[in-house]
């Protein structure tokens, strides 16, 4: 914007190269501009189309009319061009000198918006750091958290929308963010020394640190301290050139408005001021005489139509005399005197502001200073005795400040009679007084020396030094003063008086210009020397005056009747100057327009609507609030120009509602406040008192009204679009606050609460559909193309032109259409969850109809889950997974919980359910029947290695993400039934694992275990039911694991029975197994046949007995076949008993042959098979055998009855003296023994039993009397010894 103080030539030279571009006509060409006439009237008409190109209509009348449409249009756009200037000029006068607003510094700061390019390197840069471009580090819960922000958020279409509709800054992706975070920090288990605030607020540095990229951060600031400041306090170039760019105001025509106008001038804006509201009063007065109200609801408020104008103006005047008197020239106001004193000069009137001689006293001091002194002589010369010389200073405030040669009086005496000095005067204003501030306008042109007569003051023709005062905004004294006088000889008060020009006087000698003052009564004639000082003491007294007709001076009067024109006077003023060259330009009619004829009302809706769309467009996302400078010119305008609240707000809320009504996000607080004072004001309830209204108020706020609940109702419908993500903050909230302000009949009756339940109850109803629309729309869409693509027909050339999405459709098999709602279901759950956390505080107040909402909701939903379920399958289980994402969702919520929606889910599948256990239920029971049939007891080490017919893949449903939702659903792993043929079904898992149980209980155990899984992992809703399936679960597993364990058993003991009873006996590893499925029935039993009720528990410890005493016979029938094998040791060494032959013969065979050859010892092989037998029976049965309690029991069983075993034989041998070759081998055998069972764990208790000790007795006697009578037992002894050990090792 050019400065206004720029030099004459400067601004001159581009305001007529400005001139040119505008006034010259182009011709041939087909654009039509404006051009300006040199006419009187100076207005603007439409130049002339260039003839070059031939019309292209088809007839002469089509182009005539043509035409006559671009010339209609011409017409509008200048009379649109013109109303623009003039409103303009309204608008620079309020800015220049304000006198009733203020910019407020209060207001909320408006936040940057972010535009498309900004939203994409957001993007760009969020992407970079989730491909680990970047050298954040993070880890992996903040990655999830950015992750899931980019998907739901910055990717969204609806936060596209809102960039488009400039409603999107950087603090709403920041809130979105930390609200985004809050949740999951939450979850997140404690960590000592670490709080989650702390976690939080690094969590938002890094978020901070993403989003600005590789920014420098001190930039950044530098740029939102600039956006602030900016937002703050507008300088008055920045308010004019804000302006100009709403109004579409041009440079030069700024300018030529600017200097016109003298805005720079204060005294000159101060009295147009006192101008407007003296018009303003006229205006009223008529109104009054003339009876021309405007149309009121009510007769009565037309006198108080009068009285509000009155008041009004009456309210600016006050606002205006409490303005200081403004600065005027480069030196301070000067404060004058003012007293009480009650002898005033008669005037012509009497009035309560009439002034005296000592209100304007004037009091300074002077300050010389010496510059230079002297021309033709020295100092020395001047100080020589008998020289005098002195000068005479005649100073004025118009006076040079700059140092001037002064002629000096000097006696005859002295040579030089040309003595001159140079000084520097300055005037020193005295200091004010604290009551009263009397202020002169200081300037150069009202300090002058005038020739003045009048009737009442100044009665003698004289040259008189005149001053203008200024008291106050209202009240201006002509005072003329003498020298060396502080008061003033006489003074005229200008209330009242009207100055103009006037034509020389007869018989007045002296003064060259004259002008006077003018009042009903009284005339006073002023003249000055030249015609420039003449007008500025117009100018400077019609500006005091406040009259409404301006003073023309005569050499504009002859340029304006001459016809070629006339230079200006070389001593005009540059006001004078820049008033020509404004008239030249066509702009002296909106500078010289009286304010109070026009329509204020429509020049302040123009106005407020152009300024709306210029804050809309703007780099701030406004939401319909306007800046601190639009404001405050605003409300300048109103008060200044009279523009009615009420009508001030209703343009409000038109351009409110008609910019919501286009997709502008529009803060409803805004609409809250204009709607709630233009209510109070129709219905007569103001703060401030009962005031007028119109006809056309009313009508409008009533049409507005209606509109406003109109928008309200569809915002509410649409809340999930119209507030996204939360955003504006509270907007939602304000929204519902609004609404039920809006239903009110009036200001004071508030409205029932049930009709406003009503009508959000029918919102939330529409936004079911809506909602559910929408994203049945985006699955259908998303899934259709899929289908598409895939399906066989789609490759068929003759074919692919017929078909459609809907021909796709209705090709989709029940599959397809299962997949289809169960990610349609994804996306219902993702809607409930958005409007839990970004819309249900705003709903806090009408939860219940929020509930309400959701079922609703979830019923347009249920439509089509029923009709998808209904073609399914009856032996199909795929719909499981469904259940269980809806369940999973609606147990966690406390109002959805068990509700209509939540009811008819449980009733849908509480029959599918029973049937998938019944089915379950018999296909295990005939797999174990048939497993057991052909069970091998082969060890395995897990179900897939031995179950080749059985498929066990991980079930992964890959859950899609929700379009446009904050809150991302990461994979969702659901293991459900699939059982085609009530075979093993598909969806479990390798969920259970053992060492070495057979096939077919490790099959019946994971079976069980995974189907009471999927029974628990439905967690159904209702109690009675759950408990039903639970307890049936218990007791199927119970079950079956008795007729495992009786299955097992049985064959336990059918399989020992057919091995060997000799020492070649080894325990197969099937028997091994069917110990191992006793241990897992033991511990499975624990688990899938725990009951919490007394009598379940009961049930279950019948159970454990069953087990406890199938282990218990395993065991002695185990034990009985160990006894069988000893038998048959102790029966092959019977033979060596005395008194048999075949002992006789044996001896004396063995006593011949060694003599010749060395004999081996007898019987040895017998005693190492036996202690091979029991050795490699130990570490089969440690190694195979799971359970530890088992062995030791079986152990400790084995060895008592073996032991047993041998105290018998023994005892029945008492009598007779045992052979040798016996004793060796018992020795031997029972040493073995029990050391094996020693190393094996089992207790010295047992150990040395009673039969024990026997048996050890009568061993050592054996060995004794055989050592006297054998002579020896060569090497074999009870005792222990550190070289029998060696050897056995």
């Amino acid at each position: 914007m050019l400065d206004p103080s720029s030099s004459e030539e400067e601004s001159d030279g581009i305001v007529e190269e400005e001139s040119r571009e505008v006034m010259a006509p182009q011709s041939g060409s087909s654009r039509i501009s404006p051009s300006r006439t040199s006419e009187s009237s100076d207005r603007l008409q439409p130049a002339s189309r260039g003839s070059s190109a031939r019309p292209s209509s088809p007839s002469p009348s089509a182009a005539s009319e043509h035409e006559k449409e671009d010339v209609e249009k011409l017409q509008r756009e200048e009379e649109e061009r013109k109303k623009k200037l003039q409103l303009y000029v309204f608008v620079m006068r309020c800015i220049a000198y304000p006198f009733n607003a203020k910019q407020p510094t209060d207001m909320a700061r408006r936040q940057l918006k972010i535009t498309k390019q900004q939203l994409q390197t957001t993007k760009d840069r969020f992407e970079s750091f989730l491909k680990g471009d970047t050298q954040i580090v993070a880890d992996e819960a903040f990655i999830n958290a950015v992750q899931s922000y980019f998907e739901v958020f910055l990717k969204s279409d609806r936060v596209a929308k809102m960039v488009q509709t400039g409603g999107l800054s950087a603090l709403d992706c920041r809130e979105v963010f930390k609200r985004h975070i809050e949740k999951r920090v939450r979850s997140l288990p404690e960590i000592d020394g670490l709080s989650k605030e702390t976690v939080l607020s690094s969590w938002m540095a890094k978020f901070d640190t993403i989003y600005r990229g590789d920014e420098d951060p001190r930039k950044a600031q530098q740029r939102m301290t600039a956006s602030a400041a900016s937002e703050l306090i507008l300088s008055k170039d920045q308010l004019y050139e804000m302006f100009q760019m709403i109004l579409g105001i041009k440079k030069f025509e700024h300018q030529l408005l600017y200097q016109a106008c003298q805005l720079d001038n204060l005294d000159e804006q101060a009295a147009q001021i006192r101008r407007e509201l003296d018009g303003r009063l006229q205006m009223a007065d008529q109104i009054a005489r003339a009876g021309k109200f405007p149309k009121f609801v009510s007769k009565e408020m037309e006198a108080m139509y009068i009285e509000e104008l009155k008041s009004s103006v009456n309210q600016l005047m006050a606002n205006l005399e409490s303005m200081p008197v403004s600065k005027g020239g480069e030196f301070k106001l000067q404060k004058l005197k003012r007293g009480h004193n009650t002898s005033i000069i008669d005037m012509g009137q009497e009035d309560e502001n009439q002034l005296s001689k000592s209100d304007v006293v004037l009091s300074f001091t002077l300050e010389v200073r010496t510059v230079l002194a002297f021309r033709q002589c020295s100092l020395a010369l001047c100080s020589r005795p008998g020289f005098t010389y002195y000068v005479v200073l005649r100073p004025t405030p118009n006076s040079p400040k700059q140092a001037e040669l002064h002629k000096m009086t000097v006696t005859k005496a002295c040579p030089d009679q040309d003595l001159k000095i140079k000084l520097a005067v300055r005037i020193l204003w005295g200091q004010g007084y604290s009551s009263i501030k009397i202020f002169i306008k200081y300037c150069d042109y009202f300090f002058r020396y005038l020739w003045a007569v009048g009737k009442n003051v100044w009665k003698r023709w004289k040259k008189r030094f005149f001053v203008l005062v200024q008291v106050s905004q209202y009240t201006f004294a002509v005072c003329s003063y003498r020298e060396k006088k502080s008061e003033p000889q006489e003074l005229l008060q200008l209330d009242g008086y009207t100055v103009d020009y006037t034509d020389p006087q007869p018989g007045l000698d002296g003064g060259r210009a004259f002008f006077n003052a003018v009042k009903e009564g009284d005339t006073v004639i002023f003249a000055s020397d030249d015609e420039q000082d003449r007008i500025l003491w117009v100018q400077a007294m019609y500006r005091a005056t406040g009259q409404s007709h301006k003073p023309v001076p005569p050499t504009q009067v002859q340029k304006l009747n001459s016809k070629g024109g006339a230079a200006a006077q070389m001593d005009a003023p540059i006001s004078q100057f820049y008033a020509d060259r404004a008239q030249k330009h066509g702009m002296d009619e909106f500078i010289s327009a009286i304010p109070c004829s026009f329509d204020h009302a429509s020049f302040f809706e123009m106005v407020h609507r152009l300024t709306f769309d210029h804050s809309l467009n703007d780099n701030f996302a406004c939401l319909g609030w306007f800046s601190p400078g639009q404001l405050f010119v605003l409300d300048e305008y109103c008060a200044r120009n009279g523009v009615r609240g009420c009508h001030r707000h209703l343009c409000y809320l038109g351009d409110l509602l008609e910019r919501a009504d286009a997709g502008h996000m529009i803060d409803p607080t805004l609409l809250h406040y204009s709607f709630a004072f233009c209510a109070s004001h129709v219905h007569g309830n103001r703060p401030d008192g009962l005031g007028t209204v119109t006809v056309e108020e009313k009508e409008r706020f009533e049409e507005i009204k209606e509109r406003l609940r109109v928008l309200l109702e569809n915002q509410i419908t649409n809340f999930r679009y119209c507030f996204p993500f939360g955003r504006p903050e509270g907007a939602l909230k304000a929204t519902l606050s609004l609404l039920e302000r809006v239903l009110m009949k009036d200001i004071v009756t508030p409205v029932p609460q049930e009709d406003v339940k009503a009508v959000i109850r029918k919102c939330l109803e529409q936004a079911a559909q809506i909602n559910y629309q929408r994203i049945t729309d985006y699955a259908r869409v998303e899934g259709k193309k899929r289908e598409m693509y895939d399906h066989p027909v789609y490759s068929l050339a003759t074919q692919v032109m017929d078909l459609t999405i809907q021909n796709v459709a209705n090709l989709a098999t029940p599959a397809k259409k299962l997949e289809h709602v169960i990610r349609l279901a994804e996306l219902v759950i993702e809607v409930l969850h958005q409007n839990q956390d970004h819309h249900a505080e705003a709903f806090a107040w009408w939860s219940d109809l929020m509930v309400e909402h959701a079922e609703n909701f979830l019923s347009l939903y249920g439509v089509d889950m029923d009709a998808a379920l209904e073609i399914q399958s009856p032996e199909s289980w795929d719909s499981f997974p469904l259940f269980q994402l809806l369940n999973d969702f609606l147990r966690t919520d406390y109002h959805l919980c068990n509700g209509k929606f939540h009811k008819h889910l449980q009733d849908l599948y509480a029959p599918l359910v029973v049937r998938y256990v019944d089915l379950m239920e018999s296909s295990i029971a005939q797999s174990i029947h048939r497993g057991f049939e052909r069970e091998s007891w082969e060890p395995v080490k897990s179900l897939t290695s031995n179950l080749p017919n059985v498929n066990l893949p991980n079930v992964n449903l890959q859950i899609p993400k929700v379009p446009n939702l904050p809150v991302p659903v990461a994979g969702l792993s659901v293991n459900l039934p699939q059982m085609p043929s009530f075979s093993t079904p598909s969806w479990m898992a390798a969920i259970y694992d053992s060492d070495n149980g057979s096939g077919t209980s490790e099959d019946l155990f994971w079976k069980l275990d995974a189907l009471q899984t999927f029974i628990r992992d439905l967690h159904w809703p209702e109690e009675e039911f759950a408990k039903h399936l639970d307890n049936r679960m218990k007791l199927m597993s119970s079950d079956m694991i008795e007729t495992s364990v009786k299955r097992t058993r049985a064959a336990f003991e059918s399989k020992l029975a057919k091995s060997s009873r000799s020492t070649d006996f080894r325990i197969p590893l099937s028997l091994c197994t069917m110990f191992n499925v006793m241990v897992d029935a033991k511990d499975q039993s624990a688990k899938l046949c725990a009951m919490e009720m007394g009598q379940e528990k009961q049930y279950h410890s019948q159970i454990d007995d069953l087990i406890e005493e199938s282990v218990k016979d395993m065991i002695s029938l185990l034990v009985a076949k160990f006894v069988v094998i000893l038998e048959s040791v102790l029966a092959k060494i019977s033979r060596y008993d005395e008194g048999t032959l075949f002992s006789s013969f044996l001896s004396f065979t063995v006593k011949a042959a060694s003599k010749y050859v060395d004999v081996p010892k007898p019987g040895m092989d017998v005693a190492d098979g036996y202690v091979t037998f029991v050795r490699h029976s130990q570490d089969i049965l440690r190694d195979k055998v799971n359970e530890e309690v088992y062995i030791e029991r079986l152990f400790d069983q084995w060895y008592t009855a073996t032991m047993n075993l041998l105290a018998t034989w023994l005892t029945e041998r008492m009598d007779q003296q045992l052979h040798v070759y016996q004793l060796k081998i018992l020795i031997r055998i029972v040493k073995k023994k029990y050391r094996d069972f020693r190393l094996q764990g089992v207790l010295d208790s047992t150990l040395n039993s009673k039969a024990y000790d026997t048996v050890r007795n009568r061993l050592t006697l054996e060995e004794a009397t055989a050592s006297v009578r054998e002579g020896g037992m060569q090497g074999i002894s009870m005792k222990d010894s550190d070289e029998e050990d060696e050897e056995d090792d």
